[in-house]
């Protein structure tokens, strides 16, 4: 008996093709299952610690219509829904919000300049303000992780409440010490 025959069957009982495509799907199917990758969440790393981690985020030009309002609103809720780069996080807690004072270089006549408060009475609606926020957030050798988002100056958060959701930019990052 010939180990192929004329039809291309195997000792004239299994087809080499079908041989084949079995041989390559066992193969990938234990691919998969030996070697998953690296993808997931990286909540799941080994000897990454949590530690309590201060987020300062910027506000500059908000156009409210009551900024003192929106400034206690913000002080009272003490939470406030974070999204970062357009992936929704949770809540981080309110630890101050600061209102910035809108001013104008004003020229004296000595040649140097001085910082006045801005007349222009459309910056009564326009708010500028300093937002520090506090919560665990993973630290790995590469800096925080809050859910599975690196935070550094410059991240965009988006910062929502019950009446106001805006952006804000960081601007310093504290990790501390629990």
């Amino acid at each position: 008996m010939a180990i192929l025959d004329s039809q291309g069957r195997l000792f004239g009982k299994v087809n080499i093709l079908d041989l084949g495509a079995a041989l390559v799907l066992l193969l990938v199917v234990g691919g998969i299952f030996l070697f998953p990758g690296t993808s997931g969440s990286s909540v799941a790393q080994i000897g990454v610690e949590n530690k309590l981690v201060e987020v300062d985020a910027i506000v500059r030009g908000l156009t409210v219509s009551d900024p003192p309002a929106l400034l206690k609103s913000m002080e009272d809720a003490k939470k406030v829904n974070v999204i970062i780069r357009n992936q929704p996080y949770g809540e981080l807690d309110v630890v101050s919000v600061k209102s910035l004072p809108r001013t104008v270089a004003v020229p004296q006549p000595d040649g140097s300049v001085v910082a006045k408060p801005d007349p222009r009475p459309e910056l009564s609606y326009t708010l500028d303000m300093l937002i520090t926020l506090s919560g665990e957030a993973q630290v790995t050798d590469d800096g925080p992780v809050l859910g599975n988002s690196k935070v550094k100056v410059g991240t965009p958060l988006e910062l929502e409440g019950t009446t106001y959701r805006f952006n804000a930019p960081v601007v310093g990052v504290r990790i501390l010490d629990k």
